[in-house]
C-alpha cells in the first residue's frame, strides 16, 4: 500500500508543478490585468531585477529566453523579502534586463503588475533608467 502512495505522489508532482506553472505564466485565467494599467509602448525596455528573476530558468520560463542579462545595482534602496525599501544609505544589486514590449507584458504578468507589485521607473547607479517591480502596500 506505501508504494502506491509514494509512486501516485511521484507521478503527480510533476503535474502539480506543471499545471501550477501553466496557471501562473500562460493561462488566461491566472491574471487579468486591472483596466487602469497604461498600456506598454513598442521598443525595447529595461528592467532591473533583484529577486528570482536573476535566476536564468525562471527567465526562460517567465519570458520565453534568459537574456544577457548585465549587473546592475538600485542605490537609495534596500532589500526587504520580496520588496525594496527606500533607504538612502543602501543599495540593491541585480541585474538589468532588456525585453521587447512583448516580453515586458510577460513580465507584468508574472509580477501580477497592479495586484502584487507596480512597476516604477528609477534610476541606476550609471544613470539609466530602467523599469522596477515594487510590491504594493
Amino acid at each position: 500500500m506505501p508504494l502506491r502512495y509514494f509512486l501516485t505522489g511521484l507521478l503527480g508532482l510533476p503535474l502539480l508543478v506543471t499545471g501550477y506553472l501553466w496557471w501562473t505564466l500562460l493561462s488566461p485565467f491566472g491574471y487579468s490585468p486591472p483596466q487602469e494599467l497604461a498600456p506598454i509602448a513598442a521598443g525595447e525596455h529595461r528592467v532591473f531585477v533583484y529577486g528570482t528573476l536573476r535566476y536564468a530558468p525562471l527567465r526562460w520560463l517567465v519570458y520565453g529566453r534568459s537574456g544577457d542579462p548585465e549587473p546592475a545595482n538600485l542605490p537609495g534602496y534596500r532589500r526587504e523579502g520580496l520588496d525594496i525599501r527606500r533607504d538612502d544609505e543602501a543599495s540593491v544589486e541585480g541585474l538589468l534586463l532588456r525585453v521587447d514590449a512583448g516580453e515586458l507584458a510577460r513580465l507584468d504578468r508574472y509580477e501580477r503588475l497592479g495586484i502584487r507589485y507596480e512597476r516604477v521607473e528609477l534610476p541606476l547607479m550609471d544613470g539609466r533608467l530602467a523599469w522596477v517591480y515594487r510590491r504594493i502596500d
